[in-house]
């Protein structure tokens, strides 16, 4: 039976593939294939969604600043839009109900606003996916959307404990106390080396969070994702959450597979799920007016709200209570769970062309602009700058470093990661803020000092689309990439880089010629 998870699963996600689609989209036609081919799930299949979901939170708060929570923008939208959201969906169903619609006839004013309330989430591993595939999860709009998203984790937490009526625990006081075991939790993190023991100790960590907090009656995958935030800050958070990335994408298909299973669904609960699905837009007005309203660019409010603009499988957790409680029929379990799968496609195919749409629209989007920008959305304009290297990774750090040898303070780095930044310059070294794929960026910079440009970024498109922006802001030096794959070589040249360095063979070559300089050094002295 396991085999046939695989086997469909893999088909309808390498043929989404081909057809360069998200392949997320094809394990949900996977779900829904085997559901409607009679073939049952078994426990193993929830046991890995939930685990897969874990590893998830549990990887966000690893790269989350707990700043980035409390800042106005952050709880303000998250708040205002789920009460503005809750309130006028719940008197739309209402006014159905009245009017004797199709599968609103039994709504009363208590089962319209769980529903309402249910469709105000968005999805966090529908969000997180996404902005992994784009390598956008440290960006402005990226660090926003997953602020927001556990603004909405913690809205959930409250509401659970109020449906249920399962109040945590005296003891759940006593997780403040996870405070005080942070540097023994550093400590274990540190010595765990660089083997398998260290995505062996994620595993023991994110799981320990979970169980440790549903111990005491709180949410356990909000546990994930405070063990994770603990460690943010740990030197090896980074190489923690690459040795976990292909554990966690793995297990997330049993979550999408496991959604086909929620119901076999008939054609007007399709209809009913596709109108619902008409409510997308609105959600994404009511995201985007917030934010430019909080003084947010035009940009990253348009950005930020297209990520949130779909429905959370914690809707399906409502359906469930209520459904459980008398309050909604079985049908809306399934529509429910239609319109959440509904919304991962529409999300999965718009963003893919986000970038496109805000340059082509990007005057009226910046009309909704406010005078007053955030302190956080100011551009900077590197001084005296000849080469700018633009990622800070691995890669970036030593390209950065090895020219700042050579040219000093003519070279700049910018990087779409705040910590990254502050740690640059807290060394006194001339970086800066800045997401490469912002039009905005390169249109309020002058890059006609500037003769090198270097894209080290782990991510082709990425590459392709800064590559484009800087050749679309009438930049006239020379671009150099890099490409860890020989196919991806002449993908490169095509799309506008002068020069391609692929990761690998590169990293040889400088091997070979640091090895014979020291047996020519060792000649000289003989």
């Amino acid at each position: 039976m396991d085999f046939i998870w695989i086997l469909f699963a893999f088909v309808c996600g390498y043929t989404l593939r081909l057809i360069e689609m998200p392949p997320l989209i094809g394990y949900l036609f996977a779900g829904f294939f085997l559901n409607f081919l009679g073939i049952e799930p078994v426990d193993s299949l929830d046991s890995l969604a939930d685990l897969g979901i874990t590893l998830m939170l549990f990887t966000i708060g690893l790269k989350l600043n707990i700043k980035d929570l409390i800042r106005k923008e952050v709880w303000v939208s998250s708040l205002s839009h789920m009460s503005l959201w809750t309130l006028l969906i719940g008197l739309l169903f209402l006014l159905l109900s009245i009017m004797s619609a199709p599968f609103f006839t039994q709504l009363d004013l208590k089962s319209a606003a769980l529903i309402s309330f249910a469709l105000s989430f968005s999805s966090t591993v529908c969000i997180v996916k996404l902005l992994e595939e784009n390598g956008e999860m440290q960006t402005r709009h990226g660090q926003l959307a997953i602020g927001v998203l556990v603004m909405q984790d913690i809205a959930a937490v409250l509401f659970l404990a109020f449906a249920t009526g399962k109040v945590p625990s005296i003891w759940a006081l006593a997780l403040f106390g996870l405070l005080f075991i942070r540097p023994l939790l550093n400590h274990l993190l540190m010595r765990a080396g660089h083997g398998e023991l260290l995505p062996l100790s994620g595993f023991f960590l994110a799981l320990g969070g979970y169980e440790l907090f549903t111990l005491v009656g709180v949410k356990g995958d909000l546990g994930a994702l405070i063990f994770g935030m603990l460690l943010s800050a740990h030197p090896k958070a980074s190489e923690l959450t690459k040795s976990l990335l292909s554990f966690k994408d793995l297990f997330l298909i049993g979550f999408f597979l496991s959604i086909g299973f929620t119901a076999l669904p008939s054609w007007p609960m399709f209809g009913m799920a596709l109108a619902l699905a008409i409510l997308i837009p609105m959600k994404y007005f009511m995201f985007f007016l917030l934010f430019t309203k909080l003084n947010l660019r035009g940009r990253t409010s348009y950005l930020c709200a297209l990520a949130l603009s779909n429905f959370s499988e914690f809707g399906l957790i409502v359906a469930y209570l209520c459904v459980d409680n008398g309050w909604l029929d079985k049908e809306w379990l399934v529509i429910l769970a239609l319109a959440v799968s509904i919304s991962f496609i529409l999300t999965s195919l718009v963003y893919r062309s986000a970038h496109s749409i805000y340059a082509h629209y990007k005057n009226n989007i910046k009309n909704y602009e406010t005078n007053t920008p955030l302190t956080n959305d100011i551009f900077v304009q590197p001084k005296d700058s000849e080469i700018l290297v633009i990622g800070l990774g691995r890669v970036g750090k030593g390209a950065f470093r090895a020219l700042h040898n050579i040219v000093g303070d003519k070279v700049w780095g910018m990087d779409a990661n705040r910590n990254r930044i502050k740690k640059f310059q807290e060394k006194g070294l001339h970086v800066f803020y800045g997401d490469g794929e912002d039009a905005d960026l390169w249109s309020n910079m002058n890059t006609s000092g500037i003769k090198l440009v270097l894209l080290a970024l782990p991510s082709i498109d990425d590459t392709l689309n800064i590559a484009e922006q800087l050749h679309n802001a009438n930049y006239s030096g020379t671009i150099a990439a890099i490409a860890r794959f020989p196919d991806e070589h002449d993908i490169l040249v095509d799309g506008g880089i002068d020069k391609v360095f692929n990761f690998y063979t590169e990293a040889g070559i400088g091997f070979a010629e640091e090895s014979l300089q020291l047996i020519a050094n060792a000649n000289s002295r003989a």
